[in-house]
């Protein structure tokens, strides 16, 4: 298994060394720096260019998600796993919109909080269902935009526009593969070819991207 590379970036002493006791379980992730505001996360990313930055939400100065916005516009690679106590709306779209690849809260469990740094370093996106909710209905309450990614679009096939529809409501592979009726493993290649051809990270920026260019309505 291969070493993950991790920047810890909160503003409390105590909790940045529990962070760092409790990735150390581990022994594939490396703890390589650790940063007590959002500026510093900057200067440490740069320095030492960490697979995954675990990032804090409320710090002084630049907050954690003015300085994942920097991150993720200066170092595209970066991954960014936001860590806070609060599941707040303004929170979840603002990391979300920053660029952020997954958003778990401080009560998470150890080994959750584990798997969830592997997720995003594998380029993954990590949302609890609960978040991906709160996606979907806030995005659902929004006046709807002009059609700004229509010529993007027509790059996709029939199933791929298909595939970023159920991606749009918060499906997971295996329910848009249920739905289907296909293999989950060709659900994932049409996914991977949806995110190519649109220029996105991962399927978090495809819900935004379907809910600001009015690809699908939300599940009721």
């Amino acid at each position: 298994m291969s070493q993950v590379r991790v920047l810890l970036v909160d503003d409390d002493h105590l909790m940045r060394a529990g962070l760092a006791g409790l990735l150390t379980i581990d022994p594939s992730l490396e703890v390589v720096a650790q940063a007590a505001t959002g500026a510093e996360a900057i200067v440490l990313t740069r320095r030492y260019r960490p697979d995954v930055v675990l990032m804090d939400v409320q710090m002084p100065g630049l907050d954690g998600i003015a300085a994942t916005q920097q991150l993720v516009a200066e170092i595209p690679e970066v991954r960014v796993l936001i860590l806070t106590t609060f599941e707040l709306d303004d929170y979840v779209f603002g990391a979300l919109r920053a660029g952020a690849s997954g958003f778990v809260l401080k009560r998470t469990r150890p080994e959750d909080l584990i798997a969830a740094v592997h997720t995003v370093a594998d380029g993954e996106a990590l949302l609890s269902p609960s978040v991906t909710r709160r996606v979907i209905d806030r995005m659902a309450q929004q006046p709807m935009p002009r059609l700004s990614g229509t010529s993007v679009l027509e790059t996709l096939t029939p199933r791929e526009r298909e595939v970023l529809g159920y991606l749009a409501q918060g499906l997971s592979n295996r329910e848009i593969a249920d739905a289907l009726v296909v293999e989950e493993s060709t659900v994932r290649t049409h996914v991977k070819h949806v995110l190519n051809k649109l220029g996105l990270r991962d399927r978090i920026q495809a819900v935004i991207f379907s809910y600001e260019n009015g690809i699908n309505e939300p599940r009721q």
